[in-house]
């Protein structure tokens, strides 16, 4: 196996994240990028209401595709600090830059403007 897919395999398998689908449904995830902040309310799985960065200030339905290692390799269903996010809205694929912090507000807890 080429030792740069090596060296990227062990840095995702490493890397700080959530798996998705172990989250309970209407968990708020707050996301810091190195460019914007992102609040995300999870629905089904990889369902989510996205808002945040310079072209979703308003909550809009996304799926969350996973983290994004380089051009080629994706994490279905996790996101990963020091990672990208890749996501769809619509038919339009986003990639954010790397996530540098993530906060999660369950359910249950009450909101904080």
């Amino acid at each position: 196996m080429d030792t740069r897919l090596v060296t990227l395999l062990e840095r995702l398998e490493h890397a700080e994240g959530l798996e998705l689908s172990r989250l309970e449904r209407s968990t708020t995830l707050l996301l810091w990028t190195w460019n914007s902040r992102y609040r995300l309310m999870l629905e089904d799985g990889p369902l989510v209401f996205l808002e945040g960065g310079s072209l979703f200030p308003e909550p809009t339905p996304a799926h969350i595709r996973g983290a994004r290692l380089g051009a080629i390799l994706l994490k279905s269903g996790w996101i990963g600090v020091g990672l990208p996010m890749e996501f769809r809205v619509r038919d339009r694929r986003f990639v954010t830059s790397p996530i540098i912090a993530i906060g999660i507000r369950p359910p249950s807890a009450p909101a904080v403007s």
